[in-house]
Formats: structure tokens, sequence, C-alpha cells
């Protein structure tokens, strides 16, 4: 299922783009482009697809989503039927977040959020309510008044507690890859495991590619991917897993063989414990809300109107 690609147009005299969104359902519109976006959703419950990730989630739910890693929500009621569903969405630019951590410490902590939402971040109820209560000046007419509460927002999700969501092979193929932003060495490393993911991994072949002692490597990838090796290359190899349970109809043993593992019930144990599902479930889950949908209230372009399909007639103005 491929992903269709959102342009996002912030205006000639803005940093930030904020979108108030209100409608009776979300539809799955499955899509990427290449902002940040931080999105509370309220009145509304259903499923949230963020790369590989698939996940039900409530009202006020809080999540921000780094560039080009494929996502969606979908609900086909609200919470309170007499209400509309509602989406407040922020997009930014990554480059735009670091050099305001460059110039001006005072938003350092930009800098660890982007890093902490590296594969996705889903924030704890607490996190929602308070971006809720800022509303008001978030929503306002003013574009600096805009600009100050995003600041404020995201400078304080910065420490808030999270949940990472996707698997780092989950991003749109295209653009798939090191971020650019960790150490050379730990590049490196990346590229390695990108390239070889469905190979048995030594961690000293890894330690030579990044002419790294072990320990090194290790305490490298807890400072700089926030977790081990072993547990980033098992994301890896579950992300890959999860993506040709998507697009493919290939037998689930071979998807095991072509993603790393050894044999199906090493493969069925892994993805339960990491998605809380089978291979089977999810390939479920993906092939109900993948198929064309008549309902014209679906449509990619309906549901934004700068997002672009495949066809640039497609475009309309939001």
């Amino acid at each position: 299922m491929k992903p269709a690609y959102e342009h996002v147009e912030f205006g000639e005299d803005c940093s930030v783009r904020v979108y108030h969104r209100r409608l009776p359902r979300i539809p799955f519109e499955w899509h990427h482009h290449p902002e940040y976006e931080l999105t509370l959703t309220m009145n509304s419950h259903g499923k949230r697809y963020i790369g590989d990730s698939v996940n039900e989630y409530e009202a006020e739910d809080l999540v921000l989503v780094p560039p080009d890693l494929p996502h969606t929500w979908a609900s086909n009621r609200s919470i309170e039927p007499s209400s509309p569903q509602v989406a407040i969405v922020i997009w930014f630019d990554g480059d735009w977040a670091r050099r305001m951590a460059d110039c001006c410490p005072e938003y350092e902590p930009l800098r660890k959020l982007l890093r902490r939402a590296a594969c996705g971040l889903a924030f704890e109820p607490p996190a929602g309510k308070s971006m809720r209560d800022r509303l008001e000046q978030l929503l306002s007419s003013g574009a600096r008044d805009r600009l100050g509460a995003a600041l404020d927002i995201l400078c304080t999700l910065a420490d808030a507690p999270g949940q990472p969501l996707a698997s780092p092979s989950a991003f749109n193929q295209a653009t798939a890859g090191p971020s650019g932003h960790e150490p050379e060495r730990i590049n490196r490393v990346l590229s390695m495991i990108d390239a070889r993911f469905a190979e048995p991994l030594r961690l000293s072949e890894l330690c030579a590619a990044a002419s790294l002692s072990e320990r090194t490597l290790t305490r490298y990838f807890v400072q700089h991917i926030g977790e081990s090796v072993g547990r980033y290359i098992a994301r890896v190899r579950i992300g890959h897993a999860c993506r040709m349970l998507a697009d493919t109809s290939l037998p689930v043993a071979v998807i095991a063989a072509r993603s790393g593992f050894a044999n199906v019930a090493n493969f069925n144990r892994q993805f339960r414990a990491a998605k809380q599902t089978t291979p089977a479930e999810y390939r479920r889950l993906f092939a109900a809300v993948g198929s064309p949908d008549k309902d014209a209230s679906t449509r990619l372009t309906e549901r934004s109107p700068s997002l672009q399909g495949k066809r640039k007639s497609a475009v309309a103005r939001r």
C-alpha cells in the first residue's frame, strides 16, 4: 500500500503550520510528508496507523510523527455523537527546529524531542490535556501567537512520557536510511543493518564498521538511538516483516525468512511481543482498510486540499 505524498504549505510569513480539522469521521488516508507533524485528536476513538504501528486510540490522543513516516488515523464515530471529531495539527521543519536550538539555548529541548521522535512518539494523556489547554493561543489569528504556543508545547513535550511507535525500517523506501543527524560512525552501522538485516549480524562486524569497541558502540546506540543494538536490529526486522505483510500476499514463512528470522515459531513469538498481535491478524487489519473506499467523503482530495495523490490534478486548496 503506497502512501500518498502530502504537500504542506506554511505561507510566506509562518515558521509553523497549524491546522484545525473538524469532521464527522476520520477516513483512512495513508500518506507521508517531509515535515514533522504533531497531532492532537479529540472526541474520537479508532485505530492509529503510524508506520508499521497499529494501535487503538481514545480522546486527546497526542502523537508526534517524524518526516516521511507514513501515517493515518481512522475512526467511524465520535465519542460524543452530537459533536464533530477534531484534530489539531502542527507541522514544522526539522532543520528549522535544530536552528532554533542552535541559536537559542532556551529551545535546546527541541533537539531532544526530535531525537526521541525518530520513529514516532505517542504521549501519555496528560500531555494531550496540556496541549488542549493551549488551544486558544495555538489557534490565534496572529502568526506570532501561534508560533509562541507551538514552541512552548514542543519544548514541554521534550521531557513528557511517551511510547515509541514504528520500527526503524517503517519509513517510505524512497527516503529511508540514516537521518544524517547521528555521528558518522553510528550512521555507518545503521547503513550496514539496513542493508543486511536479513542475515545473521554479529556485534563484532558492526563494531568493525564503526571502528569502535563493543562497549563504546553499545553506549553510543543507547545515547543516540535510545535502545540497544540487538533491540534495534529486531525492530528493523519486524518492521520489514510488517511492510511485507501489508504489501504482499507472500506466505508468513517466506516473510519470516526474508526478514531475518531463523524459523516461523521464533518470528511469531517476536512479532506478537512487538505488535501485540499475530502476523496473520496484522495482515488482516491492513487488508480491511487498504481496499478502495467508494464513499466520496474518504477521498484523499477531500481529506486535505494540500494532500497530493498520484495525479497532480487531484490537488485542491484548503
